[in-house]
């Protein structure tokens, strides 16, 4: 087994490291966030202080990162990936970023000797927990199938998107398409409520009819109706606002580079902006049905526990 390096240990870093130790792999990793870092040496992951000391003997690095410049700034530098990795490294970007970034990521990387695989992940916190997630990997197809051998404990699917940037564009654009599901569950959920419909029955309708959806499925924003919604746990994040909010960005401003009109994904950004500038960025993005409702009540959603989990 290999020794692998992995910088991000965050909701979805740390599930996915544990996997790979499991697989009998030693992982030794990274995060800025003395708490994210910690759940993850508690699942077995080595913790160490620096980027140069997880590459150490390397075979392979992971990045697991919030937002494009923070993958720009942890692969550049002096103290980043290409300054510390040995020649030869598989890299692999399990982030979400625009077309341009990851880009700069397969010619950079070859340009100084790496090998750089695209390798985008979808399936949320659940499915990093239960080894089940989608990863698109885009990249030359030698270097894809060495990701792929190494992805696998991680994965329930694995699809080989094609060239450099194709996982990444598959991603957009998968993700595009979820939260214009996401708005089409929320508005569908509070026209049921308002028109009396016992939800468990009209979720059952819906996941057997032409409604059905994976965020009907996984993130009906309803209490009580799927064990997986936020709405059980007062819409605390599992796909946060603010994440939500990037990833559409990132695929209105590919539509916008491309010439392909997205007006459902613009609508679909513009409620997630309005939520976080309402200051509900680190809520769960299901929270949108909060918009549909006719006062701006959500069943399932109590502010006042916000307000006391943050004077706690």
């Amino acid at each position: 087994m290999s020794t692998i390096a992995w910088i991000g240990l965050g909701h979805m870093g740390a599930p996915m490291t544990a996997h790979l130790v499991a697989a009998g792999h030693a992982v030794r990793g990274y995060d800025i966030n003395p708490a994210a870092a910690a759940a993850a040496e508690a699942r077995g992951v080595t913790l160490v202080r620096s980027i140069a000391e997880a590459l150490d003997g390397a075979y392979a690095c992971f990045t697991s990162l919030p937002m494009p410049q923070h993958v720009r700034g942890v692969y550049d530098g002096p103290d980043g990936i290409w300054a510390n990795a040995a020649p030869g490294t598989l890299l692999l970007d399990t982030s979400t970023v625009d077309i341009e970034t990851s880009r700069w990521c397969h010619a950079e990387s070859e340009a100084r000797g790496f090998v750089f695989v695209d390798s985008p992940i979808s399936g949320g916190t659940a499915g990093a927990e239960a080894h089940s997630l989608t990863f698109m990997l885009g990249g030359r197809p030698e270097d894809v199938e060495r990701a792929r051998e190494l992805v696998a404990p991680m994965a329930g699917s694995i699809v080989l998107c094609g060239g450099a940037t194709s996982g990444i564009a598959a991603k957009l654009v998968n993700n595009m398409m979820l939260f214009i599901g996401v708005m089409a569950v929320a508005e569908g959920s509070q026209l049921a409520e308002q028109l009396g419909l016992d939800q468990q029955t009209f979720w059952q309708v819906a996941n057997a009819s032409s409604g059905g959806s994976w965020p009907q499925r996984v993130w009906y924003p309803v209490p009580g109706i799927v064990p997986t919604s936020a709405a059980n746990k007062n819409f605390d994040a599992t796909f946060s606002v603010d994440l939500a909010r990037k990833d559409c960005a990132l695929a209105v401003q590919a539509g916008e580079a491309t010439g392909v009109h997205l007006p459902a994904a613009e609508l679909a950004l513009s409620q997630l902006v309005q939520l976080a500038e309402e200051g509900l960025g680190g809520k769960d993005c299901t929270l949108v049905a909060r918009l549909a409702t006719p006062d701006g009540s959500l069943r399932g959603y109590d502010p006042s526990l916000d307000r006391v989990a943050a004077n706690a």
